[in-house]
């Protein structure tokens, strides 16, 4: 019943991940920042034994076989639908215990922040990491007795200021707690931000 932490990744090709960002400065640029970014990510946290980290890749072939991220980290396809439906596909596909997603384009994450998430675990059925837009930057499941809701993610009006909001109204009955706020980086001005925090 160890812990999982969910890594979602897209395979850093530039026009296919970060395109707002990209927008500013970049496509090149923007994949560049994303791999490089989700190294940094999976130095500080993959190691970690208190939980196992796994890759939700994205293409799911192109993803598996890549040579961008670290050996040794299983890598799980993230598959097709929105990402309601990849996020809930992951989370049910984990071995019974706590699972965690988050995304790699979070800068301020460190093991403190997912150890932090697991306490909360202990004592709520679900933790949701809020960002400053409305959005969230982690979804943790207790998945003991109760297992993911067949409703989770549904109606969920994703990069909105709804978000979040959208994702607690899908847990249903659940006992949430919320994780520290952190934010990730969709826009050039949010990478600025990043970087002064």
């Amino acid at each position: 019943m160890k812990p999982h932490l969910i890594v979602f990744v897209k395979e850093p090709r530039p026009g296919r991940v970060k395109t707002r960002l990209g927008r500013k400065i970049g496509m090149t640029g923007a994949a560049w920042w994303f791999r490089h970014q989700t190294r940094a990510l999976l130095r500080r946290l993959a190691r970690d034994p208190r939980w196992v980290t796994v890759l939700a890749v994205s293409p799911d072939a192109e993803g598996r076989a890549s040579r961008c991220w670290p050996r040794g980290v299983r890598r799980w396809p993230q598959g097709r639908g929105d990402l309601g439906a990849r996020m809930a596909r992951a989370l049910r596909g984990m071995p019974p215990g706590p699972a965690m997603v988050i995304g790699a384009d979070i800068p301020g994450i460190r093991p403190r922040h997912i150890a932090d998430t697991l306490r909360l675990l202990g004592r709520h059925d679900a933790v949701l990491g809020p960002a400053p837009d409305g959005g969230y930057w982690l979804i943790g499941l207790k998945r003991g007795a109760q297992a993911v809701p067949a409703g989770i993610f549904q109606n969920v009006r994703w990069s909105s200021e709804h978000a979040r909001e959208d994702t607690e109204a899908s847990l249903g009955l659940m006992t949430i707690a919320h994780a520290a706020t952190l934010r990730d980086v969709d826009t050039a001005a949010d990478l600025v931000v990043s970087k002064r925090e």
